[in-house]
């Protein structure tokens, strides 16, 4: 879903509408869980994975990257069959940019 154009010397660029993946509380997911997620799907560092997990802890939710929507699709989906697959109920959403 195209949201902008720009021409530059006679070349259109479309740039792709973004949206952010939110990762969102729960009371079961353990820490290192989250942290490791935050590593391993979004390519967090270990320091970025521990603020991130603490916001969510205290703020119930948190922000953790911004993309395409195809690609955001892809890591909420990858979010969800890990922690089912490990038996947690963490959860992720899309937001519109």
């Amino acid at each position: 879903m195209p949201t902008k154009v720009v021409v530059e010397n006679d070349v259109e660029v479309i740039t792709p509408k973004l949206y952010k993946v939110v990762l969102l509380n729960d009371d079961y997911t353990t820490f290192d869980f989250v942290i490791e997620i935050l590593k391993t799907v979004f390519y967090k560092s270990e320091e970025e994975a521990i603020n991130i997990t603490l916001k969510v802890d205290r703020e119930g939710s948190a922000a953790v990257g911004v993309y395409p929507y195809e690609i955001a699709q892809m890591k909420v989906e990858k979010t969800h069959t890990l922690a089912r697959s490990a038996g947690f109920p963490l959860r992720a959403r899309i937001e519109e940019v």
